[in-house]
């Protein structure tokens, strides 16, 4: 991606009921919400605990992106920068929403969210952009 076209990584957090379609329809509606494309989508993320489940893979298939898996010291890290505070995500995940802070980790440090975690029945997404620090 030249000319400065921003890197937007889709962070998911799901139930192990979500089909691949579940998926992609919330990273496509969570993308037109931001005014995004799908050209934008650089990164599809998500917890360790999720990444093994046939739908994490074949949601990024599906999305022609790379299917990234963040580790509990990344998920962590980005603990801090999650804006949603979900108890049960709390609970479960030690973290606000898993979406939101899958995002900010693949992204990077510099993260910034683009899209706070939106849910839909079984599945969650947010949306972060690279921010280049100066």
């Amino acid at each position: 991606m030249g000319g400065g076209e921003a890197m937007i990584v889709a962070g998911i957090g799901f139930r192990r009921i979500a089909a691949a379609e579940d998926i992609v329809a919330l990273v496509e509606q969570a993308l037109e919400r931001a005014s995004l494309t799908r050209v934008s989508l650089a990164k599809l993320a998500t917890i360790k605990a999720l990444a093994d489940l046939p739908a994490f893979a074949e949601s990024a298939r599906r999305l022609a992106v790379p299917a990234v898996v963040i580790d509990e010291g990344e998920l962590s890290a980005a603990a801090p920068r999650v804006q949603t505070q979900s108890a049960r995500s709390i609970a479960a995940h030690g973290v606000g929403s898993v979406a939101e802070a899958a995002a900010l980790a693949a992204a990077g440090p510099c993260a910034a969210l683009v899209l706070a975690r939106i849910a839909a029945a079984s599945a969650t997404c947010a949306l972060a952009r690279l921010e280049i620090a100066p």
